[in-house]
């Protein structure tokens, strides 16, 4: 291998970061000056999308899981991300951490007492509403949701960027710099800014809808814990500081702003599902849980593919097809920052750790707060499917939370950790953004503070743009458009690692780990560590 590590510093790279920032800017206030018109173009554009690419998505999803599954068990699997002796720089803890609150953020706190509400009210598969069958089934689809699909998606860029940046010693956070294994020289020139802009899009569309989906919530929650009218006013003080608060993180960095964080994040998350759990109805939540694992292992292959293209519910497009847009729009931010906090690792570790852990989390929170609203509902001690067709998610959510014993108490814990979820998202999103606009930048630099700060705000702007246009649906609208052209990047990326680690690693069979050393001459072996 003749590639040399480069001596350039690090600098702002106006090729992608001026078009990136002013287009984005200039789609927020467009947004927010033509809301109509800005919604009609949006849905017709889903329309389309769903429409005649829905199949694509769900296929992507399940090759994704293949693929990943594959390299896990192969010799590469045990190929450590890093110079031989390199030890990881986080703790495990703190690296499962900060992976699950980048991927999740407050999406899952939004989700994970309303969506089974959905489900039970509009079953999938013909399932009669409101049935016990539709029960066990809305239990279960938010935990296939958002387990191993989403968080293979993730994995898919993070590995070939992380052995660019710790194996191969190379400068790469930018998606451009890490297709360079098919792409060649191409991926330097003009085709790599346009691949960096197209994702500098993705990530904002998708970070977007984070933020616009959580916004309502906490401004809802904030209204009913200082007895406040939740008005378009109160929505932008709990912007600003929500900008000030993951901008301030981002702001000082990995190690003092996002990892502290990340780890206040879990915590809170851990002790919340543990009060649920015990206060709630432990023993039904318990035997749902252990239903829906069965329930989903035994139709995985079918809600996988499942289409419904005779009845045409609209089910798999409105949820299935959305999720799988919104994982993919994600995947370049969440690929970028796992990879940058993954030296020292093995990828068979990161494989296992997003298929896993990340899987572990998300399905513990649905299973144990959706186990909770559906016997509220079940057994009508709250009406969540009226709250939800009048009043929307923030006062579902609200009355769901104010139940729990301690309410008042619970409003503003579970507020707090609504706020720590999206900010630990945000800033992971903001500091990856501005790497992408950084040229020369290696795996153990930061990118400039005034990059980080501008890029929490081009969030904050684009948020207030797509609630402007039509809210939810116009948020969830705007993420499978943003989706789409990052299939080619995708699988542009395996196939650059795969060409990699053929050409690094050859054909060793050892079941052992191996890190490339490379020589004083600048010539590199392979070494068993």
């Amino acid at each position: 291998m003749t590639d040399t590590p480069s001596a350039s510093q690090p600098s702002l790279d106006k090729k992608v970061f001026l078009p990136a920032f002013i287009l984005i800017i200039f789609v927020g206030i467009l947004l927010v000056l033509k809301p109509e018109q800005a919604e009609l173009l949006l849905g017709d554009a889903l329309k389309a999308v769903t429409g005649y690419l829905g199949w694509l998505y769900l296929l992507v999803g399940v090759a994704v899981i293949a693929v990943l599954v594959w390299l896990a068990c192969s010799r590469f699997g045990r190929v450590v991300l890093g110079a031989p002796g390199e030890v990881p720089d986080f703790s495990t803890p703190s690296w499962i951490a900060m992976m699950f609150t980048a991927g999740i953020g407050i999406g899952i706190t939004n989700w994970a007492f309303v969506e089974p509400i959905y489900y039970y009210q509009s079953p999938p598969l013909g399932i009669d509403p409101r049935s016990p069958q539709a029960a066990e089934w809305a239990h279960m689809y938010g935990q296939f949701h958002w387990s191993f699909v989403p968080w293979a998606i993730y994995a898919l860029p993070a590995l070939p960027i992380a052995y660019l940046m710790y194996v191969r010693k190379q400068p790469c956070c930018k998606i451009s710099t890490a297709s360079a294994g098919v792409l060649g020289s191409k991926s330097s020139g003009w085709l790599g800014v346009g691949i960096d802009v197209v994702v500098i899009l993705a990530i904002i569309g998708g970070a977007g809808t984070s933020l616009g989906l959580g916004l309502p919530l906490v401004s809802a929650f904030i209204a009913r814990c200082f007895s406040l009218a939740d008005t378009p006013m109160l929505h932008f003080g709990v912007l600003g500081i929500w900008t000030a608060v993951f901008g301030t993180s981002v702001y000082l960095g990995l190690e003092k702003g996002i990892r502290i964080l990340a780890d206040l994040n879990g915590v809170f998350a851990i002790l919340f599902l543990a009060f649920v759990l015990i206060a709630g109805p432990t023993v039904f939540i318990l035997n749902m849980s252990t239903n829906s694992i069965g329930l989903m292992l035994d139709n995985l292959f079918r809600i996988s593919f499942w289409m419904d293209p005779v009845v045409k519910s609209g089910f798999p497009e409105d949820w299935t097809v959305f999720y799988w847009g919104w994982w993919i729009a994600y995947a370049p931010m969440v690929g970028l920052f796992v990879a940058r906090i993954s030296k020292g690792r093995t990828i068979r570790e990161v494989i296992v750790a997003q298929l896993i852990w990340g899987s572990l989390g998300c399905m513990s929170f649905f299973a144990i707060a959706g186990g909770y609203s559906l016997h509220m509902e079940m057994n009508g001690i709250l009406d969540l499917s009226a709250l939800l067709d009048e009043s929307g998610i923030p006062a579902a959510a609200v009355a769901v939370v104010s139940s729990l014993p301690g309410g008042t108490v619970m409003l503003f814990i579970f507020t707090l950790l609504c706020i720590i979820f999206l900010a630990t998202t945000l800033d992971s999103a903001a500091y990856v953004l501005a790497s992408m606009s950084t040229r020369n930048l290696g795996g153990e630099e930061q990118p400039a503070r005034w990059n980080r700060f501008a890029w929490a705000f081009a969030l904050a702007v684009t948020a207030v743009g797509l609630i402007a246009a039509g809210g939810l649906k116009t948020v969830q609208t705007s993420t499978v458009i943003a989706a789409l052209p990052l299939l080619p990047i995708l699988v542009i990326l395996q196939l650059s690692l795969l060409k990699w680690l053929r050409k690094d690693f050859g054909k060793i069979l050892r079941p052992a780990n191996y890190a490339l050393e490379r020589r004083p001459d600048g010539k590199t072996e392979v070494r068993e560590v």
